[in-house]
């Protein structure tokens, strides 16, 4: 047995074909079989089921699969060990983050980090939080930039800010504040299911309600919440990154919730057994220095949760 079998083994399980995953670990489908059959015949017992298409692990498999998946994290520990006492980091680090924070959040420390790690090699993807956290148990991401808490002890959870939540209205208002119970359900636009975002809402209003009882529209993005209600009329809630750069015009359509905020707790969040701490160290503080102040200051505020299936 070699951690070269076990790396295999994952492979084919996250790519559920042979000749795919023969592909990604830059080997030849024949060598990679060849191997995967000796590991089963060394312990006597089959990993997968090869009569399925995709193939699947067997019950044996899944746990074999588990504890190789530790293996390997364990062994990727020494590189990190050395890698903390380099003044000069390098690597790879894989970061997924959810669409509602990508667009906002993303082009704020992007290029600092760059500059200042050039050799550290970033791969970034946006997915919903179900997938991010799927993609995170498999190993197939170092780090998740998540609306927080998940429930889920199986991860870490690092709170790097709170997130004001506002108003976005289809006209201007006098309004110094507003009240949750005082939005109309009738007039709220939502996210599709999926997003964490669109389950704050409801829980922050209390609602399970459509703006239109004849129209049943899943916004996939912030943006196109803001031209519903610019086109459509209506209102929704936004993030208060996504209210940065806002024309004066816009601006004068938000609305701030009356004190205590509510807010979206932002965390960066790990596999509990994660490796690349110092990069994700890293990463944090690239965050927080690139923060608008505003967001930073101190504030009388309440955490609204998150619903994930």
């Amino acid at each position: 047995m070699n951690l070269q079998q076990l790396e295999y083994i994952v492979a084919v399980d996250q790519h559920r074909h042979f000749a795919h995953a023969a592909e990604a670990c830059f080997v030849t489908q024949p060598t990679l079989s060849m191997m995967i059959r000796k590991l089963e015949d060394e312990l006597d017992t089959r990993i997968f089921d090869r009569s399925r298409q995709p193939v699947v692990p067997t019950e044996t498999g899944v746990q074999i699969i588990e504890q190789a998946r530790r293996v390997l994290r364990e062994t990727a520990m020494l590189a990190e060990i050395v890698e903390r006492r380099k003044t000069d980091p390098e690597g790879t680090l894989q970061i997924g983050i959810i669409p509602t924070l990508a667009p906002y959040l993303v082009p704020l420390f992007i290029r600092s980090f760059l500059v200042n790690y050039p050799k550290v090699q970033l791969k970034i993807a946006e997915h919903t939080t179900n997938v991010l956290l799927d993609l995170l148990k498999r190993g197939q991401l170092d780090v998740g930039i998540l609306v927080t808490p998940l429930n889920q002890p199986s991860f870490r959870e690092t709170p790097v800010f709170h997130e004001a939540l506002m108003v976005y209205s289809s006209h201007d208002h006098d309004k110094q504040y507003i009240l949750p119970e005082e939005i109309d359900p009738n007039e709220l636009w939502l996210l599709e299911e999926g997003h964490c975002f669109r389950s704050q809402i409801l829980n922050l209003c209390e609602l399970r309600k459509k703006p239109f009882d004849n129209l049943d529209y899943a916004a996939g993005s912030i943006e196109t919440l803001i031209r519903l209600v610019e086109t459509q009329k209506g209102i929704t809630v936004l993030p208060e990154l996504a209210t940065k750069g806002m024309s004066l015009s816009r601006r004068r359509r938000l609305v701030p919730f009356a004190p205590p905020v509510p807010v979206r707790e932002v965390s960066l969040v790990t596999d509990r057994d994660h490796v690349k701490k110092h990069l994700i160290d890293l990463l944090q503080q690239e965050i927080l220095s690139n923060l608008p102040r505003e967001i930073l200051e101190e504030r009388e505020f309440h955490r609204i949760g998150i619903e994930v299936g």
